[in-house]
């Protein structure tokens, strides 16, 4: 394991590249920083994007997260690095902390979230069980009330190519 980089904040004009934990505010567009993002792409900086969820929900309350950001700098023509859910070295890196006090087979790891394109799309890449939960992310489009509609949520996933192994409405 490597010692941390030491980054410095600095204003973006000083910049030698950004590292994007999440927007300013939360519950603006993320199209709101396209003029810092496009100052950005102009002097060539690479975006590294510390969360690669789009959204979340934070109670009630969906918020956007740093992969919005992400995603908008690499459409105006920006290059945005991904760690976090569904890259391999998060991966890499959990079975590293894991093995400190276990040792855990593969087969004995469930990987548990409700997002379908990073928690689900990680596990399957990596071979990994998986539990999507229906409720969060996704309950309105797999009719998720107690439980996932079954013929909603199997449109879902067949919308999103997905196939986790397990799938619940909510975590009791």
């Amino acid at each position: 394991v490597r010692d941390p980089v030491e980054i410095e904040r600095v204003p973006l004009e000083e910049a030698e590249g950004i590292v994007c934990t999440g927007p300013f505010d939360s519950h603006a567009d993320p199209d709101v920083l396209r003029p810092q993002l496009l100052y950005a792409k102009q002097k060539g900086l690479k975006l590294l994007c510390a969360n690669p969820d789009v959204v979340v929900d934070r109670g009630e309350t969906r918020e956007w997260c740093a992969g919005a950001i992400a995603e908008l700098y690499t459409k105006m023509g920006g290059e945005s690095l991904y760690f976090g859910k569904p890259q391999p070295p998060i991966y890499d890196l959990a079975r590293q902390r894991l093995a400190e006090f276990a040792d855990v087979s593969d087969a004995e790891i469930l990987c548990i979230g409700d997002g379908i394109r990073t928690d689900i799309a990680g596990a399957i890449g990596e071979d990994l069980d998986s539990l999507f939960i229906s409720g969060g992310l996704a309950a309105a489009e797999t009719a998720t009330r107690n439980q996932p509609d079954p013929e909603q949520l199997e449109a879902f996933l067949k919308q999103h190519m997905a196939s986790p192994t397990y799938a619940i409405g909510f975590l009791r």
